[in-house]
């Protein structure tokens, strides 16, 4: 089977090799924070993981998918605290359910590393739209929202958290430009819009 990271160019088949692939995520996470994307470069995150050049270029191709695979580790983060926290939360309850999917968003967003500035897609437009980063989000979203809620995951579930994410991604940078913390009144309005387009089709 192709290992889910579509990114890496040779799984990690060791604990060791393992341990190293993390070290040089983090690494790329924690220069993002200081430097930002475009300063980015391979060889400060290899100097930064204390690991060879060629240890970065065993795994990735370039800045670009080195960066992208943070975005997936990100998202698989992010779909584990949802799960977790939707575990607590009644099934019928989909307001509660788009409360944690939220909130989640907004904990990461303050406090993991380099999920500032790439949260599920580097900064850099993608050349390949169908798989964009909104797009991924929302794709596994459906799933565990569907899952939880016992809906049908069909179109047009898919279709409407799709939308939710796109207008939720656009309010939330400007929340997040307004304050870094995240502006309270413009997150609590995203919050009432996304419920109120949600209740077409959920209540």
């Amino acid at each position: 089977m192709p290992h889910p990271n579509p990114n890496l160019r040779r799984a990690p088949v060791q604990q060791r090799s393992a341990d190293r692939l993390a070290r040089i995520l983090d690494a790329c996470a924690g220069l993002l924070d200081e430097i930002g994307y475009e300063q980015l470069s391979t060889r400060d995150v290899a100097l930064r993981a204390e690991v060879p050049i060629g240890s970065v270029y065993r795994f990735f191709s370039n800045k670009r998918a080195l960066v992208d695979a943070l975005a997936l580790r990100n998202l698989d983060l992010y779909a584990e605290r949802i799960t977790d926290r939707l575990a607590s939360i009644p099934a019928d309850d989909w307001r509660g359910a788009i409360d944690a999917v939220l909130d989640e968003y907004l904990a990461m967003k303050r406090t993991v590393p380099g999920f500032a500035l790439v949260d599920f897609g580097p900064p850099a437009p993608a050349e390949e739209t169908s798989d964009d980063a909104n797009r991924r989000l929302a794709g596994r979203l459906g799933e565990l929202l569907a899952g939880h809620l016992g809906r049908d995951p069909g179109p047009e579930l898919l279709r409407a958290i799709l939308v939710s994410v796109e207008a939720a991604d656009a309010l939330l940078q400007l929340a997040f430009r307004t304050d870094p913390s995240g502006d309270p009144a413009i997150v609590a309005e995203t919050r009432t819009l996304v419920r109120a387009y949600l209740a077409q089709i959920l209540d």
